[in-house]
């Protein structure tokens, strides 16, 4: 889900560059919203115990 999320955030910055605001916006957006679902997931599985992702 982390590769997800970069893959977004990547999409963002280069639709920045190029001027495309909304579709930047978006993505950016999307990757965020990855990026803490991950992190949630993260701390809910080493919290429960299992070490091996």
């Amino acid at each position: 889900m982390i590769r997800w999320s970069i893959t977004f955030l990547v999409v963002a910055l280069v639709a920045a560059i190029f001027g495309f605001g909304g579709i930047a916006s978006s993505a950016a957006y999307f990757a965020k919203i990855l990026f803490f679902v991950a992190l949630i997931l993260a701390v809910f599985s080493f919290l429960r115990g299992d070490r091996n992702l």
